[in-house]
Parts: C-alpha cells; sequence; structure tokens
C-alpha cells in the first residue's frame, strides 16, 4: 500500500451537540475528504438517550444512518420524520438550515447510527434548503454480500436521494466467504467497519477502522469469516476548498464566522425548529486564529 491506499484508524471525539463520544473516521488530518463527503462519525451503540436540540448547517448534506433504534428529526423546513434502521433521511442546507434529533423514548434497545456530511459544491451551497426521507432504497444481491445503496450510483443501481457531485454511499452486509463488489473507476473510495472483522483488498480491517482507496480501481474484494456490516464511500474528488467549523462549511474564515454570528443572533436563514420550546444549542466561540482551508497531505 503506497499513502494513498491505506488504512486509517477513527478517533474518539466528543459531539459537543450530542454530548457523546462519537468514532470520527472523517475528517482526518491528512486526509480530509474522501469523494465529497466530509464527515463520518459513528455513534453508539448505547443505551443512554439521544438529543439534539435545533443546530444549523451550511454548506452540506447530513445523513442520518441509524442502524439500531429509532430517530425523531424536526428541521426548520416544517418535516417530522420518525427514522428507522434501513431508512435515509438526507437534509440539504443550502444557505442555511436547523434541525433536530432525538431517541424515541419507547424504544427498545441501544441506539446506534452513522452521521454523514456531503460537501456540497459551489453551485448549490447557496439558496434554499431541501429534505428528503427515503424508506425503500434499492439493494444489491451477491452470494455473500448484500448492499443497500443510500447515496449515488454503485454497479448499475442507483438511489433515489438528489446528489450534486458524482458518488456512492453505501451500507454492506457482509456474509462468511468472499465477494468482489465491482465500483466506479473513477472514484476514490473509503470503506469503515462498523461490525465484524474484515479483509478489504488483503488488507485486515477491525471495527471503527478505515481503508481508503484512490482511484483507477474496478472492484473491492472484501473477505469475511463471519457476519459483517460496512460502509463504503466514495466519488469523484472534489476540488473545491473547504473551512469545516463546528456545524458549518465554508470557503474562508469570514463566511464560518458570519454563519456563526448570524446563528447566535437568531437569523431568518436558519429558521426554526418548533416543539423545543424555543431552545437551541449555541454555537462555540470561535478560535482565536484564522480558519483556513484542510488539505490532502502528502506521505511523509
Amino acid at each position: 500500500m503506497t499513502w494513498l491506499d491505506r488504512m486509517l484508524p477513527s478517533r474518539e471525539v466528543l459531539d459537543s451537540v450530542r454530548g457523546i463520544t462519537v468514532h470520527r473516521a472523517l475528517p482526518q488530518r491528512d486526509l480530509p475528504i474522501v469523494g465529497p463527503w466530509c464527515l463520518v462519525d459513528l455513534f453508539g451503540p448505547t443505551d443512554d438517550a439521544l438529543g439534539d436540540l435545533p443546530h444549523p448547517h451550511t454548506g452540506v448534506q447530513t445523513l442520518t444512518w441509524p442502524l439500531h433504534g429509532e430517530i425523531r428529526h424536526r428541521d426548520s423546513l416544517g418535516n417530522i420524520i420518525v427514522l428507522k434502521p434501513g431508512e435515509l433521511n438526507l437534509l440539504t442546507s443550502g444557505d442555511g438550515v436547523s434541525h433536530s434529533e432525538f431517541s424515541l423514548e419507547d424504544t427498545a434497545g441501544p441506539i446506534q447510527a452513522l452521521q454523514l456530511w456531503v460537501a456540497l459544491p459551489e453551485d448549490r451551497r447557496h439558496g434554499e434548503a431541501a429534505f428528503e426521507h427515503h424508506a425503500d432504497l434499492p439493494k444489491i444481491e451477491m452470494p455473500h454480500l448484500s448492499a443497500t445503496v443510500f447515496m449515488g450510483v454503485l454497479g448499475d443501481v442507483e438511489s433515489p436521494a438528489k446528489t450534486y457531485t458524482p458518488m456512492v454511499g453505501a451500507e454492506l452486509a457482509v456474509r462468511s466467504g468472499t465477494a468482489e463488489l465491482r465500483v466506479e473507476p473513477a472514484f476514490e473510495h473509503a470503506v469503515m467497519v462498523i461490525e465484524g472483522n474484515v479483509w478489504v483488498d488483503e488488507v485486515e480491517l477491525a471495527p471503527t477502522q478505515m481503508l481508503f482507496m484512490r482511484h483507477d480501481r474496478l472492484t473491492i474484494l472484501i473477505e469475511a469469516e463471519g457476519d459483517a456490516r460496512l460502509l463504503l464511500i466514495g466519488g469523484e474528488p472534489f476540488e473545491e476548498d473547504l473551512v469545516m467549523w463546528w456545524n458549518f462549511v465554508g470557503r474562508d474564515h469570514a463566511e464560518i464566522a458570519r454563519a456563526r454570528d448570524d446563528w447566535q443572533a437568531g437569523a431568518a436563514r436558519f429558521g426554526r425548529v418548533a416543539g423545543h420550546d424555543g431552545k437551541v444549542f449555541p454555537a462555540p466561540e470561535l478560535p482565536h486564529v484564522q480558519l483556513t482551508p484542510r488539505h490532502r497531505r502528502a506521505a511523509p
């Protein structure tokens, strides 16, 4: 493996909005983005209640993909949805949106989910916000693997979710044996293990570890001795610079600072989320340094 094709561990970080520790696979210091995917968080399983007060987003599509348990979503567009495993919530921020997510009080068992962000390109990161809920997503069935395609295209299967750059996002359920998954050669990809131990292109991966794979490949080889669950993400390399801070994705420090000030001031661009008696999650203080774009670093 070269630096551009290697295993990367996730790290444990405190998600200030949720108040829980998550395994964060992206962004990494040396690898801030894979295709347009700029954040990958895995949280749980936990028996603690999930509670995210209304909080804002700019410059991204946010995806919630529950693995165990159910989550109630509310947003500033007026949507109220109970999200179940195997279903997708996709929130496109445009110039600004806000939402909340709470686990259901009567949900039996632990809560576990993936939170994913997709960077929006210049021609879509401004303007109106949008929301989609997809309860019926296409699948690929193979002898030792099934894939639920929730974003973009995998092989001959395309998700109904709206995308703005070429990409793929899928959950892979692997059964004991070997599967060769056909992928788009123009995409770079990453595979993260959710449960189980697997070998991806002969690299052994344990839960929360991620393997980044550069473009110009036709297939990904996946082997498992037992059942496993994986996340597959990828897409054409995203060439625009990104400045990421808290829940905002922009292009420079001034844009991020303006978004923070607008959220603190209750600006109309973020709307209001009903059902929380006006409570929102306040933005933290900006760091006393100039925020700059993150870039992929060359191998040492």
